[in-house]
């Protein structure tokens, strides 16, 4: 199952030659995974507040495939490939219709607020796992 986020590029997310900033990609698919986690009904604000945890990226694979243009409609997609209770591992994409821009796998750890990992409770687990594909 695939989590779709719309958005479009506003001349500030381009260059000089009006193509989209490479770091702003990362931008994109991370307002992509905040909106998917939304949609999955976890509350990230409860999470920190209720258990002390956020979420971080420990990594990301990048591939910048084709360029996107000022004023472009966009879609996020994000799948999750993998849950470990403190990881979290999805596949995201940027596509302008049919056409893929830039692809990225995202791994994403759980930590307590003394910066070390720490698993998900787990009624949040259960929020992930319909997602698995």
């Amino acid at each position: 199952m695939s989590f779709e986020f719309p958005l479009r590029v506003y001349y500030e997310d381009t260059d000089l030659a009006g193509i989209v900033y490479y770091a702003n990609y990362l931008r994109f698919i991370e307002r992509g995974r905040t909106e998917w986690v939304r949609a999955l009904g976890v509350d990230q604000g409860a999470l920190k507040r209720d258990h002390g945890i956020v979420f971080a990226v420990r990594r990301v694979e990048a591939d910048y495939l084709r360029p996107a243009k000022f004023d472009d409609e966009l879609v996020v997609s994000t799948a999750l490939v993998a849950e470990t209770g403190a990881r979290i591992v999805v596949d995201q994409a940027v596509w302008r219709g049919e056409e893929k821009l830039f692809t990225a796998t995202v791994t994403i750890v759980c930590l307590g607020e003394s910066g070390a990992p720490q698993r998900l409770p787990s009624d949040v687990r259960r929020k992930f796992a319909p997602a698995v594909h």
